[in-house]
């Protein structure tokens, strides 16, 4: 079957950038008591949500509106920008594949973080990018970093994450804004901010929708509670985001999950008290990090991640024997980082059960 793939496709691995709970659970035999790896919402979407989808799956013999008309002009009007600045793709990880089908060509420079949300390089590679990464400065990513290997480079393509992931770090509004205004003329910013409806005061940056140079990425999976459902959307300058449709497929979305990210949006007291509890579970998380001599780093996201205090072997003996023990986590992949576990929020019937299996894993892991 090699035969009929371009060489470049060919010579990727059969790889996926994550191994799904689902997977794990078929290969080990284990049922998952705890799923705290995926970063999904364990409080759940909106109620309002939850009874627009099933209102919409009476129709779903019919294609979504192929143009998201209705959730464009929500969306437009929630960031006070108009329909025009605005792409709906199946999430930010659609949406990334997208920008690189669309800005990358074989031996394209990309500059991204070294540990950094995995998915992109895996699009990148995809689309024969030329990845170099830059490594995280205390345990963020370093932005000027980024902007001079950029420079140094020619890189057409940035990615950023600010809340990031895998680290749960995040640079303030001002930091992320004197990026934007140093970046090389021929560079475009993917700035994901997939964590920002969870995110501290002040870590949304004021950049002009209009500005030339910058792509902003958001989704509902986390604080909208709709991961399953695989909405995400880019507000850019108009003719980026039109460009999604030269590239992008237009019956992609589904009328459920379209409906379902609608009712979410109208429904901003639902998220406030997701955030609400967002904050009491970082709290709670972070104690049981700590009742057991491990570091919980500070945390802008719905997850934590934890400084194990050893290197990357210790910290994977670790996530194994959660694992035996029916809790599903993950860590970041690459050194330093990988010194760390890092585990979803959950609610406290979730909690109770890391708090009952962490010590074990920990004896077990030596």
């Amino acid at each position: 079957m090699s035969r009929f793939l371009t060489p470049h496709a060919a010579q990727l691995p059969s790889t996926v950038p994550f191994t799904g709970p689902e997977a794990l659970e078929r290969r080990t035999g284990i049922p998952f008591r705890a799923r705290l790896g995926a970063n999904e919402s364990l409080f759940g979407p909106s109620p309002r949500a939850i009874d627009a989808m099933k209102a919409a799956a009476e129709g779903a013999w019919m294609y979504g509106d192929p143009e998201n008309h209705d959730l464009k002009q929500a969306l437009a009007a929630h960031h006070g920008v108009t329909p025009a600045h605005i792409a709906v793709g199946p999430g930010i990880d659609g949406l990334l594949g997208l920008v690189c089908r669309l800005v990358l060509d074989e031996g394209t420079p990309v500059v991204t973080s070294l540990g950094a949300y995995p998915t992109f390089n895996f699009h990148v590679a995809g689309y024969g990018g030329a990845l170099t990464r830059v490594p995280y400065k205390a345990d963020h990513e370093d932005t000027e970093a980024l902007v001079s290997k950029a420079k140094s480079l020619g890189a057409k393509l940035i990615y950023l994450a600010n809340p990031d992931n895998p680290m749960g770090s995040h640079h303030p509004a001002a930091v992320i804004e004197d990026m934007v205004a140093n970046l090389p003329e021929q560079s475009l910013l993917i700035l994901d901010e997939a964590y920002a409806d969870l995110a501290p005061p002040g870590t949304v940056p004021m950049i002009p929708a209009d500005h030339p140079q910058v792509i902003r990425m958001r989704t509902f999976s986390k604080g909208y509670g709709l991961a399953g459902a695989r909405v995400g959307y880019a507000v850019t300058n108009p003719d980026l985001a039109l460009a999604f449709d030269k590239v992008r497929d237009h019956f992609g979305m589904g009328r459920i999950s379209q409906a379902g990210a609608l009712a979410a949006l109208a429904d901003q007291d639902w998220l406030k008290s997701v955030q609400s509890r967002t904050l009491a579970a970082r709290d709670r998380l972070s104690a049981i990090a700590t009742a057991n001599g491990l570091r919980p780093l500070p945390s802008a996201t719905n997850f934590v991640t934890i400084d194990c205090g050893r290197d990357g072997d210790h910290a994977r003996k670790v996530l194994a024997e959660l694992g035996t023990l029916g809790v599903f986590i993950r860590m970041p992949g690459l050194a330093p980082l990988d010194r760390c576990i890092r585990i979803s929020l959950g609610d406290d019937q979730t909690l109770d059960i890391l708090e009952e299996t962490l010590p074990m894993a920990l004896k077990a892991a030596g």
